[in-house]
């Protein structure tokens, strides 16, 4: 009655087919069905989420790998985030805004992780991460290619002492090759993978995405990388090294511009909010903002033209097919331009609502954060955090039928778990860690 586990390899049972079949040979289950109605019926608790009891060391910092590590802490992962003393995570000081002494920039993508304070300079301070990688599950990284392997905490340092440990190296260009030792950092890997050649008004100046996107990228391939990892553990006994970067991420990431030129010798250009191969497809100025209108066939189209009472429009040979409206997308864009410049966002909104055609008003932050569907979708995440008080930040993108990434723990300060990391964790005894305290080697952060 206290649930089923299926487990790795090399047990009595493999798979969850083979259960099945186990099930009902042996306890006269009539499908695999009743199984998994079994297992939920049978749940201990239903908030289970699915990494709970795993241990994560991460040795990340910025965005890319905390992004992915503050994941892995939603799904029930035990993220223990070293920083370094005194000053820690480089984005603490990027701000303002701050909360208090805290940059909001921090704040945004730190949540369900305990930081523990560790001099890596210091040999007592590498024996304290090794010790840690031998008791956790993952080790993620994302320092400059070779720079923890020559302070012994590199793969096949921590393999060693560590066979089962998913290692996760997170850098700007790659682990090896001509680029790897440069630093990474999102808008320059965003420059060279050419998103930047392609992000900007068609006639302007390459412009940066208004968010990291190459960072963010990057730290949801590292976080299915991880739970891939952990899969593979599971069927092998032994952990592996994955490596992830921001150029690999992001020229990954131009999939149809990028095999429009690797196929058909085709350079990319920018084209503003437009898009290169489907009309209309893009953002229309009206009376008093702009609205996004994507028609991807040709009956979109045609409801378009009837939504603008343009039903003439829709009957002219020449945009008949989406192909023949890229062909003449100039003429037809200034036609559908002049029309919706006529009414404002709101009219235009009502009129399109039911149509079956995408369209979405141009929001600011603040009514990002105001339409019903953000609010009913729990992407609004509030925590109570030591210093800064009440804060609030974009909520998980997943939701989950069986358990909820609810009750969140807020940031850490500089060290705050330090001490509880090294008892419990590691079972030092008081005396060793207040001679690591006296020594600097860590430090821990008093609440008041």
């Amino acid at each position: 009655r206290k649930g089923l586990i299926i487990t790795g390899p090399n047990r009595c049972v493999k798979s969850v087919e083979n259960f099945g079949i186990y099930l009902n040979s042996y306890c006269h289950f009539p499908s695999l069905v009743d199984y998994c109605s079994l297992l939920k019926s049978t749940s201990v608790d239903g908030n289970v989420k699915p990494l709970e009891g795993i241990k994560v060391l991460d040795l990340t910092r910025v965005l890319a790998g905390p992004f992915a590590t503050m994941i892995l802490g939603d799904l029930g992962a035990e993220i223990i985030k070293v920083e370094r003393p005194g000053s820690g995570d480089e984005t603490r000081a990027w701000g303002p805004p701050f909360m208090g002494t805290e940059s909001v920039y921090f704040l945004s993508v730190n949540r369900n992780k305990k930081s523990i304070a560790v001099n890596l300079k210091s040999s007592h301070g590498v024996r304290i991460i090794k010790d840690l990688a031998s008791v956790c599950d993952v080790l993620i990284e994302n320092y400059v290619p070779g720079k923890l392997a020559e302070l012994g905490l590199g793969y096949r340092d921590i393999e060693e002492i560590a066979p089962h440990i998913v290692y996760c190296s997170i850098s700007g260009y790659g682990q090896t090759g001509p680029m790897s030792l440069r630093a990474g950092y999102d808008s320059v890997a965003c420059a060279v993978s050419g998103l930047m050649h392609i992000t900007g008004p068609q006639d302007g100046e390459p412009v940066r995405p208004g968010v990291a996107m190459t960072d963010l990228a990057t730290g949801l391939y590292s976080h299915g990388a991880i739970m891939a990892g952990l899969l593979q553990r599971e069927k092998t006994g032994r952990g592996l090294y994955i490596d992830c970067n921001l150029l690999s991420s992001q020229v990954a990431c131009l999939t149809h511009v990028a095999a429009n030129y690797l196929t058909g010798g085709r350079e990319a250009k920018r084209w503003g909010t437009a898009h290169e191969s489907i009309v209309p497809y893009q953002a229309f100025k009206t009376k008093d903002g702009y609205l996004v209108v994507g028609a991807g066939n040709d009956q979109q189209f045609a409801i378009v033209c009837k939504i603008l009472s343009l039903t003439a429009v829709s009957d002219d040979q020449r945009y008949k097919t989406n192909q023949l409206r890229v062909q003449n997308r100039r003429e037809l864009i200034n036609v559908l331009s002049a029309r919706f410049s006529e009414k404002t966002t709101e009219d235009w909104l009502q009129l399109f609502e039911g149509s079956g055609v995408p369209y979405g008003p141009i929001n600011s932050i603040r009514k990002t954060f105001s339409e019903p569907q953000v609010i009913h979708n729990d992407l609004i995440l509030e925590m109570d955090h030591p210093t800064a008080g009440s804060i609030a930040v974009p909520g998980p993108a997943v939701r989950f039928s069986d358990f909820k990434i609810s009750n969140p723990k807020p940031p850490p300060l500089i060290g705050q778990h330090t001490v509880e990391v090294l008892k419990t964790l590691l079972g030092y005894s008081e005396s060793f860690i207040n001679e690591l305290l006296a020594a600097g080697t860590v430090t821990q952060h008093e609440l008041d």
